[in-house]
């Protein structure tokens, strides 16, 4: 049977040309055929030339994930194959696995394998399918994984947002081997923590601050932290490691402060030498700032506040605001780690508002480090939005 074919509008094959691997719906013209959402569609110019090939969801306003551009190479078992082998081996010539046990084995877009990420936590693999066609296929690759991987076990934990605009449920659950335990521990650097890949943060941990942990500890001796924005206490066990006074956690849920506590005991700290405060960031930084309290270094690793488009607006406000509260907290010549993980919040743009921050709290500062995702995250160059994570260590005054 005959691969449908799918037809460009005239003027949007430049993204395809160049192998950004979306096509949006307002760039088809056409679809011939009566392909299923989640079948491999042939993609072609408005000319009728050959392009490239990916799988379809008309129900997404991505309507083809691109998945090939060479027209020799088929969408069958043994390209899956390849493509996850590729993933592991570069993975393997990173040389993380004297550093860690806990980091991302596939990455989606930036990995050629669209919709689909795997993180390696110790012996299990925890998977997310995001896309409809990769959850076509999920059976499959839950397979491949297995074999390659030979992991304990590979536990799925496929959340609501992404799905929900595929048309997909959320989804649960033990895919291959042995149910992960209810906490698991990982190290990290020397560092252990334990890892709830159930009802943890994006699969349970955030493994993409691994390298700028380490690099914001490096500023960190001797100083009082504010670790904002806490979540399971991966800064604080980091900041007392390199020689931290005290550390005060801040989160606004009160069962990942308590995961933070269990963290930095198990990684040998004392109660005295932190503080867990529950309470929303923006209302406890300003209560901080009243009561005239005031830190030697903040950290600011927030959620991701922008979306969307129609969220950029208010999430640079929240963004400048934040950083606004955290610079009024620090004493002169303190350290301001500040982060921001939405991809739509450019790195010029976070410098721009930690700009306007300083220039509102009366602030002279000076970046020293310019931070990012770590290269188990990498980032395509023919795929910007695979770049999402962006940091400044600064020194205020």
């Amino acid at each position: 049977m005959a691969t449908p074919k799918l037809f460009l509008r005239p003027g949007h094959d430049k993204p395809v040309r160049r192998h950004h691997p979306w096509i949006f719906s307002g760039a088809v013209a056409r679809i011939g055929g009566q392909p299923d959402d989640g079948d491999i569609v042939e993609v072609y110019s408005s000319q009728g030339e050959w392009l490239a090939r990916g799988y379809l969801n008309r129900r997404s306003q991505i309507v083809v994930r691109l998945l090939t551009w060479d027209r020799e190479e088929a969408i069958d078992e043994s390209f899956w194959h390849r493509r996850i082998d590729r993933a592991v081996r570069a993975r393997a010539s990173l040389g993380l696995e004297s550093v860690t046990d806990a980091y991302r084995l596939v990455f989606a877009e930036s990995d050629w394998i669209p919709g689909l990420i795997v993180d390696r936590y110790a012996d299990f693999l925890v998977l997310q399918c995001l896309t409809l066609g990769i959850e076509r296929r999920k059976e499959l690759l839950v397979r491949l994984l297995a074999e390659r991987c030979r992991p304990a076990g590979i536990f799925e934990r496929s959340d609501r947002d992404m799905r929900e605009k595929e048309g997909l449920a959320p989804a649960e659950g033990v895919r291959w081997g042995v149910e992960p335990p209810d906490r698991l521990v990982i190290q990290e650097y020397g560092h252990r923590f334990r890892v709830d890949v159930r009802r943890g943060h994006k699969t349970g941990f955030y493994l993409d601050q691994r390298e700028n942990r380490r690099r914001t500890a490096s500023y960190l001796a001797g100083r009082r932290v504010l670790n904002a924005f806490s979540y399971t206490g991966a800064f604080a066990v980091w900041a007392l490691a390199a020689g931290a006074r005290h550390v005060v956690n801040l989160d606004s849920a009160a069962d990942v402060l308590s995961e933070a506590a269990v963290n930095l005991t198990l990684n040998g700290y004392p109660e005295s030498s932190f503080e867990c405060v529950e309470g929303d960031a923006f209302r406890v930084l300003r209560a901080f700032r009243s009561s005239g309290r005031r830190f030697d270094a903040v950290i600011l690793d927030p959620p991701k506040f922008a979306f969307s488009q129609a969220h950029l607006q208010r999430a640079t406000r929240g963004y400048k605001d934040i950083n606004l509260q955290a610079l009024h907290l620090l004493e002169p010549g303190g350290i301001l780690a500040t982060f921001s993980c939405s991809g739509l919040v450019s790195a010029d743009l976070f410098q721009k508002i930690v700009f306007a921050a300083a220039e509102d709290a009366g602030r002279e500062v000076q970046i020293l480090e310019r931070l990012g995702q770590p290269p188990d995250h990498p980032i395509r160059l023919s795929f910007p939005e695979g770049e999402y994570l962006k940091g400044l260590i600064c020194r205020v005054w």
